[in-house]
């Protein structure tokens, strides 16, 4: 026999099976800094050995969404990259505030108009794959059913990462100078930001479609959101210097670069758009929506995920370090970023 709240359109059943399929692979994201499991009212994270070293122990803390790109997760059926998308964006972010962070845990928020437990344990299962990749313990979550609030088939995705530094290792470092450099990394396409203008533009063009120069049109936009931790932490291995970083995200390279140097009133920087290739998604993009130069540079990372600002004269290390990277501009005196 129904029951009256699922009547009303809410399931304690779905919500328990859901619960069920993912317990197993939040279990492997927990350690024993963990010292409850999944199911209790709220998380305990021991600190433990984490204070080790740290002198000011000082928490950074994120929280973000994956936007309306869960819209063409639901459209193609496929939920497991939005889950790797919602960890890797909230660690880069969380990336940015200092040297030497330490990922500690990472909880996340689900809902839906109607909760499908297959599609909220492969989107969880996805989060726990990115958090174990970086070390990083899924401590805990919500999933909501809440029809009326969502359209049938809707849902959304948001997470918040915690992490530890110790307050001298914070961004930007008092060291940065005029002549510094840009080390661009790559993104694996637009991550998760600019989906509503994607979707926009493309609202005629069926997921399914194949262009010669990205493959499948939904498989492209649906790349999950590259993490920038292995390459961190090969730079700081290798003695490499960083300044300050920029996650470029919603504002893209135009108005996320800026904020790398908020401490420094009389410095910008200089980028050299010619420096990298526009990768085949992003020229796509612009030529179908017929959308200029500027405006891409505003709207999406075009290509560059993260820009590390380094000093000039280990540029060679950087990037034997780093093979992927590229140099695409320096910082300079001024007001206002400059492109050349």
């Amino acid at each position: 026999m129904t029951s009256r709240y699922e009547q009303a359109g809410v399931s304690i059943d779905a919500g328990l099976k859901a619960v069920s399929l993912m317990k197993e692979a939040i279990n492997k994201t927990h350690d024993s800094n963990v010292l409850n499991g999944v199911g209790a009212f709220g998380g305990l994270f021991s600190l433990g050995d984490k204070l080790k070293n740290i002198t000011q122990p000082t928490l950074i803390a994120s929280t973000d969404g994956v936007g309306t790109k869960v819209i063409l997760a639901a459209a193609l059926n496929q939920y497991n990259t939005i889950g790797h998308d919602i960890v890797n964006h909230c660690l880069n972010d969380m990336l940015c505030a200092g040297e030497n962070i330490q990922p500690l845990f990472f909880l996340d928020y689900v809902a839906s108009s109607k909760l499908r437990p297959r599609m909220i344990a492969e989107t969880v299962t996805g989060m726990a794959e990115a958090c174990q990749a970086s070390g990083l313990a899924l401590l805990g979550g919500e999933t909501a059913e809440m029809p009326g609030v969502y359209q049938p088939t809707e849902f959304d995705v948001v997470g918040t990462i915690v992490g530890l530094i110790d307050q001298k290792a914070i961004y930007p470092r008092p060291t940065m100078q005029v002549g510094d450099l840009l080390l661009g990394l790559p993104s694996s396409g637009p991550h998760t930001n600019g989906y509503s203008l994607i979707r926009h533009i493309f609202r005629y063009t069926p997921l399914h479609a194949e262009y010669e120069e990205i493959g499948l049109l939904g498989e492209a936009l649906l790349a999950p959101h590259r993490a920038y931790l292995p390459e961190l932490t090969a730079l700081k291995s290798a003695g490499v210097v960083v300044q300050a970083i920029a996650h470029i995200t919603g504002g893209g390279l135009v108005e996320n670069v800026p904020r790398a140097l908020y401490d420094f009133d009389d410095l910008t920087v200089r980028i050299d758009r010619k420096s990298w290739p526009t990768p085949p998604l992003f020229e796509l993009i612009q030529h179908k929506g017929k959308v200029d130069n500027m405006e891409m540079l505003r709207v999406f990372n075009c290509g560059i995920g993260m820009v590390i600002i380094i000093p000039a004269n280990q540029a060679e290390l950087a990037l034997t370090t780093v093979d992927d990277g590229r140099i695409i501009g320096q910082v300079i005196q001024g007001k206002e970023i400059e492109w050349v």
